[in-house]
């Protein structure tokens, strides 16, 4: 089932997202995503409810990192309808991000090049939002999305949850296109 579309008239969408059963939170109340669909850019806000109980990365200088899912992140996921190509962005509350394409799942992952990175700014202990996203969308094509929102979240004391739209069966794998139930529409370019 997919879940509501994204269109160019909304300026703004919310999506609640699920925690995987194998991996549920310790006092993580609820993780939701925030999508406003601008002219040549996508703003994000991941919303976490229990945010005083979340480890959180130190602060960092806004660059390409990998392995920011090993701990708490926010993480977006575009793939392209009847095909198995996708990319994967991954924004820290740290500030560091990255972004990937794959020819399939989890195959040919490589750095997806970007002519202009995303702005990443994190919440302070007093906000609800973990982290909030400016991500240009001039470097992808102009065609309408197979969109998962996902979220790894690291609680204080170790917990870990996965976080998503939808999960598949099994263990959690954000990489599943089972996970991209909502639609984004094709960018509008500036």
């Amino acid at each position: 089932m997919r879940s509501s579309a994204i269109t160019k008239d909304a300026l703004m969408q919310e999506y609640e997202l699920v925690p995987h059963p194998d991996t549920p939170p310790a006092k993580v109340e609820a993780v939701r995503v925030r999508i406003v669909v601008r002219e040549g850019a996508l703003l994000l806000t991941f919303i976490v409810h229990g945010n005083d109980h979340v480890a959180l990365p130190d602060w960092a200088t806004s660059t390409r990192r990998d392995d920011l899912w090993k701990t708490t992140c926010g993480e977006m996921f575009l793939g392209l309808p009847g095909s198995e190509v996708y990319v994967e962005f991954n924004y820290s509350p740290s500030t560091q991000w990255a972004a990937y394409r794959f020819d399939a799942h989890r195959a040919g992952g490589r750095d997806l090049p970007l002519s202009t990175p995303p702005l990443v700014d994190r919440g302070d202990d007093t906000s609800d939002y973990l982290v909030e996203v400016e991500q240009p969308l001039s470097d992808l094509p102009g065609e309408p999305f197979d969109l998962g929102l996902t979220a790894v979240i690291e609680e204080t004391d170790g917990t870990k949850s996965y976080w998503a739209l939808a999960h598949a069966p099994g263990p959690p794998d954000f990489h599943n296109r089972d996970c991209f139930i909502a639609t984004l529409p094709a960018p509008e370019r500036p």
